[in-house]
């Protein structure tokens, strides 16, 4: 299952996403985003679970609690859009 994390502390890294979800299950791959131009976080990252049972445990568990001095929002990823 891809996680959609947002409101993160602009100095929050991959790898401290990543540990933190760790502690519910398997972690395939977690990325805070960057903005191309500035190389500063946007706030927001993406945490992939390979077990769904696992990430909804974790979406439940860190939904609306604190990391990394902010308040955090997680649910589950939307499917990616195209657009023409």
């Amino acid at each position: 299952m891809n996680i959609f994390v947002a409101k993160l502390n602009y100095r929050t890294t991959s790898e401290e996403l990543q540990r933190q979800f760790e502690a519910f299950g398997e972690v395939s791959s977690a990325k805070v985003i960057f903005d191309r131009e500035t190389q500063r976080s946007k706030g927001f990252g993406f945490v992939e679970m390979p077990d769904d049972d696992a990430a909804r445990e974790a979406i439940k568990a860190l939904n609306e609690t604190e990391f990394d001095g902010r308040t955090i929002v997680v649910k589950e990823a939307r499917p990616k859009t195209e657009t023409y």
